[in-house]
C-alpha cells in the first residue's frame, strides 16, 4: 500500500470512496467543498493495487480566543469499507499528521472515535479547556500538539470551516 498526496485524477475516485463509506454522499460533497474553499488542505489517498482504498483530510479549523493559532482538523476520513481494520486508516492519520505538521500546523483536532484517535497522540480537548462548536460528548473531541506546548494556556471553542455547515 502507497499513501500519497491526492491529485486532481483522483476526485471522482475519492468522491466514489467517500459515497461509499459514508451512509449519504454529505462527507463527499463535503471533501469536493473543502478542495475549493479551505486552505491549506491535507487530503491524502492510500492506493492499494492501483486502486484508491482509503482518503484523509485535514483542514484549517480556529480557535475563538486565539485565531492567530495554526490548528488543523482531522475530517473525513474514509477506507473502504472491505479493506477496514488492515492498518490502512493508520497510516492515513500518521500521515496527515506529518504533513500537517511540515505545514507549519501547531496543533490538530478530531472529531471521533475515543479509543482510535488516542493511539496517535490526541487527548480530550477538553483537558486544555478547548470545545468544539458542535455539542459533542467530550470524550469524541480530542486535540493534539504537533508542536510540543503549543496548546499550553490555550483556550476556546473550534470552529470548523463553512463547508461543514451543509453536514
Amino acid at each position: 500500500m502507497q499513501i500519497r498526496l491526492e491529485q486532481k485524477n483522483d476526485w471522482a475516485d475519492v468522491h466514489a470512496l467517500n459515497v461509499t463509506a459514508f451512509e449519504t454522499s454529505a462527507e463527499a460533497d463535503l471533501v469536493d467543498a473543502l478542495r475549493v474553499q479551505a486552505k491549506p488542505i491535507v487530503s491524502l489517498v492510500a492506493v492499494q493495487d492501483k486502486h484508491i482504498v482509503g482518503h484523509i483530510m485535514f483542514s484549517p479549523v480556529t480557535l475563538s480566543e486565539h485565531p492567530d493559532l495554526k490548528i488543523t482538523g482531522l475530517a473525513p476520513m474514509a477506507v473502504l469499507p472491505g479493506q477496514q481494520r488492515q492498518g490502512i486508516g493508520s497510516a492515513l492519520v500518521r500521515a496527515g499528521l506529518e504533513h500537517a505538521t511540515q505545514l507549519g500546523f501547531v496543533a490538530a483536532v478530531v472529531l471521533g472515535h475515543p479509543k482510535f484517535y488516542p493511539g496517535f497522540g490526541f487527548f480530550p480537548s477538553t483537558r486544555c479547556g478547548i470545545d468544539c462548536e458542535y455539542e459533542v460528548p467530550p470524550e469524541v473531541f480530542m486535540a493534539m500538539e504537533l508542536q510540543p506546548g503549543s496548546l499550553d494556556g490555550k483556550s476556546g471553542k473550534i470552529k470548523y470551516h463553512a463547508a461543514f455547515e451543509s453536514l
